[in-house]
């Protein structure tokens, strides 16, 4: 229960952090270049950096799975590099 409540504080947190949504298991996600993810878990923390990452896998081609720095999941699409990106964000909850 202690565990749960620490993990919702976490959540919250976050949440102000970025000031949306933080990903959670089981939801899609679009990401900016068009295709889709499922978050496999978010928020995990890094044993030894105690960095905060989100793991995520393809729903397309052979359907990987990959993990990232929650930084950079939740950071803005570069519109210099990418001014054709139709999303403000690099994913965003579909």
């Amino acid at each position: 229960m202690e565990e749960m409540k620490e993990n919702q504080e976490q959540r919250r947190l976050l949440g102000a952090k970025y000031r949306r949504a933080i990903p959670q298991s089981g939801e899609v996600w679009h990401h900016f270049k068009n295709n889709e993810y499922k978050i496999v878990a978010c928020p995990v923390m890094h044993t030894e950096s105690q960095e905060i990452y989100c793991v995520y896998q393809a729903l397309y081609g052979s359907y990987g799975i990959y993990c990232r720095p929650l930084d950079m999941f939740m950071s803005e699409v570069d519109h210099e590099k990418y001014p054709q990106a139709g999303q403000k964000y690099r994913f965003e909850k579909k």
